[in-house]
């Protein structure tokens, strides 16, 4: 029963974090080992309580407990369920609805459950983490693993916008998506962002995110779609973008590719954003244009003359806007 007991408070630590980071949004896949005790256990431990509380003072107590041990600004809570030995609830913070999971005799705070449609596509077997050592070749492949609104994946796209211009015809650039950990706004720019490269090509992808990673008045709409959308207008009325076509590839083609991306980044371990990779070996630069070519040419079998091109050694900031900040590679979301 200790044993349980220290578990659950690990898991209690986890929501603090994520509390506490406010750029950070609940993830709707996390393992959280709290959990998998109580479904490991046949929920025998938590149906042991001599009592149980109502759903309404089960919601008023997690609310009371967010609130009071994690500083969040929450105020409510919706859609309580009886789960036979806990309650479960969504509790909106940030625009999104947060499932979090009482006992019911309202002693234990869980944060999340895993779902297992997701993970049930997953590798059974565990994960191998990717090389680190990068094997030179002819022409090379760089992969960046990202969250399309991560602050720290979106300086680092900053940094590989040159780098591409002047690479693009010998090295084969890829975006992999990894998910949506910000919402699900996040999901559906990454959506929008597939079906430019699938109607449009590379060069237009790239093109897309200069213009999408500079725009400030993007990142202030916080993912709200009718504050969003006027500035995707825009931005695809400039690059000659029939965003009709683009809205008709979201709803037909783009969740398939999505899913691939996901599912690639789970085969290799990889959760993390930005995550840089060439030819298989994950890489860490400092996030100026400079650092990033200057690890890509090191991955030629011998260089081509554009290498000796130098590039701008300054990192740009996180997040959006063509402002500068830390080159620094330890950051990720």
């Amino acid at each position: 029963m200790a044993d349980i007991e220290k578990e659950i408070l690990k898991e209690e630590k986890k929501v603090e974090k994520f509390f506490h980071k406010k750029e950070n949004v609940w993830m709707s896949v996390s393992i959280v080992l709290a959990v998998i005790l109580v479904i490991s256990l046949g929920f025998n431990y938590f149906g042991n309580s001599s009592a149980s509380i109502s759903k309404d003072a089960a919601g008023e107590k997690a609310v009371e407990f967010i609130k009071t041990s994690f500083g969040a600004d929450v105020s409510t809570f919706s859609n309580v369920s009886d789960l036979g030995n806990l309650y479960v609830m969504n509790v909106p913070y940030q625009g999104q609805d947060i499932p979090v999971y009482i006992s019911k005799d309202g002693k234990y705070f869980i944060s999340s459950a895993i779902d297992m449609d997701t993970a049930s596509n997953s590798p059974s077997n565990p994960t191998t983490p990717t090389p680190t050592e990068v094997v030179k070749s002819d022409n090379p492949v760089v992969e960046g693993y990202f969250f399309s609104y991560c602050p720290y994946g979106t300086q680092f796209e900053k940094a590989m916008i040159p780098v591409y211009n002047l690479l693009k015809s010998k090295v084969d650039f890829n975006i992999v998506f990894i998910g949506a950990m910000h919402g699900e706004y996040e999901k559906i720019e990454s959506l929008r962002q597939i079906c430019v490269q699938k109607e449009y090509g590379k060069d237009k992808l790239w093109a897309y995110f200069e213009k999408f990673l500079a725009n400030t008045n993007l990142g202030a709409c916080n993912g709200e779609a009718s504050c969003v959308a006027p500035y995707i207008s825009a931005i695809m009325s400039n690059l000659s973008i029939d965003e009709a076509k683009i809205t008709t590839c979201m709803a037909n083609d783009a969740e398939a590719i999505y899913n691939a991306d996901v599912s690639k980044a789970g085969s290799l371990g990889i959760s993390g954003s930005p995550t840089f990779v060439i030819n298989g070996a994950q890489v860490q630069v400092s996030r100026s244009p400079e650092a990033v070519k200057a690890a890509i040419c090191d991955a030629f079998t011998t260089a081509p003359s554009e290498c000796s091109q130098t590039l701008s050694s300054t990192a740009a900031s996180p997040g959006f806007g063509s402002g500068t900040g830390s080159a620094s590679s330890s950051a990720s979301c």
